[in-house]
């Protein structure tokens, strides 16, 4: 078992929280689970661009990229401390289990450039992308000004580690082949197929939180839930479908898939 201990970075930080009189002892243990839950996710993020690094540089493009990628890198690390802090203000310990971390795919069955495209696909323009669309809705539901300012410096970072991967997407689209193309699609439905998955697991829609919660972070699982249909079928999909990828036939398709 590996634990994730912010609490000493949380302390530091020192957050009050105000507008907090009216919160219920249920409301509070419901925000402290929810930033709990960020801050791991926030957390492990910053493993998954570490692992793009390398793959960048075998697929030999700017060096420029290549830093961008560290810069999120640290990001992430700062937004898992960042909700640890605001477990901290909720009156939780920042420490958590850390779940079990799969190996970021180096995709060994096609080109280094094919692969790291299929990450940057999966992670940027699909999970990110959706993460920008959940945490910008949470943000304006945000309350305590403390939160709220938490939140918006996240959501404006998660907003660029979406665009880095659009960004790619409509740099190198131009020079992918078609058969490359065609199979970017293939594997957008096991990817698609994923990523609902996984968002789906992480938004019960068996409780309505009070508006107290809304104000502190907890999210309405069936409002997230529509968000994310929303995401995916007006950006992510057109988005994709614009540099030659077959995204709405593979959305369908990740559907037929096995449970």
């Amino acid at each position: 078992m590996v634990m994730l201990d912010l609490r000493r970075d949380a302390a530091e930080e020192n957050i009050q929280l105000s507008d907090m009189d009216t919160l219920t002892e249920f409301d509070r243990l419901s925000a402290i689970k929810t930033w709990k839950g960020r801050m791991v996710n926030e957390h492990i993020s910053a493993r998954v661009f570490a692992a793009l690094v390398p793959q960048m540089m075998k697929s030999g493009l700017p060096s420029r990229w290549q830093e961008e990628i560290a810069g999120m890198i640290q990001q992430e690390l700062r937004h898992g401390r960042q909700c640890a802090a605001m477990v901290h203000a909720l009156g939780g310990e920042a420490v958590a289990e850390l779940p079990e971390l799969s190996q970021v795919p180096e995709h060994p069955d096609c080109s280094p450039l094919e692969g790291l495209l299929r990450n940057i696909i999966s992670i940027s323009c699909l999970s990110e992308t959706v993460a920008v669309s959940l945490i910008g809705a949470e943000h304006e539901d945000v309350g305590p000004p403390e939160m709220r300012e938490t939140l918006g410096q996240i959501l404006a970072e998660e907003v660029q580690h979406a665009r880095f991967g659009w960004m790619v997407m409509r740099e190198t689209s131009d020079r992918i082949p078609p058969d490359m193309k065609e199979r970017l699609g293939d594997y957008l439905v096991g990817a698609f197929k994923h990523l609902r998955d996984h968002e789906l697991a992480a938004l019960p829609n068996d409780h309505t939180p009070s508006d107290e919660a809304s104000k502190v972070g907890v999210c309405d699982g069936n409002d997230a839930r529509a968000l994310f249909f929303d995401t995916v079928e007006q950006v992510i999909i057109p988005g994709l479908e614009e540099h030659g990828l077959p995204a709405g036939d593979a959305w369908k398709a990740s559907y037929k898939l096995p449970s």
